[in-house]
């Protein structure tokens, strides 16, 4: 499917990974675009410049804080045809999924309700127990831009510094058998269906997976593909999240298919 313009999809930078995306959210976005070959471009924004962004363009906040302030957040993804943007990983897959009826689906007939479903629920189960494993790690990552502005952010959320959310070192056992255990029931789920040792809500990929390899992939790319703790979350369940994370390697690339953001998984 070719445009004379590409989309414009806005990431925060990173070097974590050699292309510097990083962000499990960002990812999401960017699968679904390469997965439906719909030609794009990544600008990158640091995190406190995403607000002045979105107003300029007119992108949607995506949450709505306690007082009522919008909350502007990535991914965003403008048309600079139509100068129309979009924001929230879920909301940019399902109107490039009614925007483009003739690309490749990840949300089969009759699924739309069901992964609109799993996506909350996973978010809501590993988000919790995964990101305290990572936020330090992320915040080091960061460029000078971006740190003192995750850093409040994070500590406002948790009410304590970086440092005690994730101590230095390997996860303690405890933190790591929280995150197998929440994963566990989307693992059982999947395996009653008896459809694929693969994918979790049938025998192809949707955007359930899409959700589930990126948010897990974060961890990959914080962590690093050769370390410990990736080599184990690999294994967990019968080796299904590793099998998930290799199934999407083809559609992990930043911008270009010849570039890969990872040279193992």
């Amino acid at each position: 499917m070719s445009r004379d313009t590409s989309y414009i999809l806005y990431d925060i930078p990173g070097n974590a990974a050699k292309y510097q995306a990083w962000s499990q959210n960002v990812w999401k976005t960017r699968i679904v675009l390469n997965y439906k070959n719909i030609p794009h471009k990544t600008e990158w924004v640091e995190f406190p410049d995403i607000a002045a962004l979105a107003q300029r363009i007119g992108a949607p906040h995506t949450v709505l804080r306690l007082g009522g302030q919008p909350r502007y957040t990535v991914p965003i993804l403008r048309d600079p045809t139509t100068e129309r943007s979009l924001a929230g990983s879920l909301q940019i897959a399902l109107n490039l999924e009614r925007m483009y009826p003739d690309a490749p689906t990840l949300f089969p007939r009759g699924t739309e309700d069901a992964i609109i479903a799993f996506d909350a629920q996973f978010t809501h189960s590993i988000t919790g127990v995964l990101a305290p494993l990572l936020l330090l790690r992320i915040w080091a990552q960061l460029n000078e831009g971006s740190k003192p502005y995750f850093r409040t952010a994070c500590e406002r959320r948790f009410g304590q510094p970086l440092e005690a959310i994730t101590p230095p070192g390997a996860p303690t056992a405890a933190r790591w058998a929280a995150l197998r255990d929440a994963l566990e029931p989307f693992a059982k789920d999947a395996d009653a269906r008896g459809q694929s040792d693969t994918f979790l809500l049938g025998e192809r990929e949707t955007y359930a997976d899409v959700v589930a390899a990126c948010w897990l992939a974060v961890g990959r790319r914080i962590w690093g593909a050769d370390t410990q703790e990736w080599a184990e979350l690999e294994t967990w369940h019968g080796g299904r999240w590793g099998r998930l994370a290799r199934a999407f390697k083809r559609w992990e690339y930043v911008d270009t298919p010849s570039v890969p953001d990872v040279a193992r998984l």
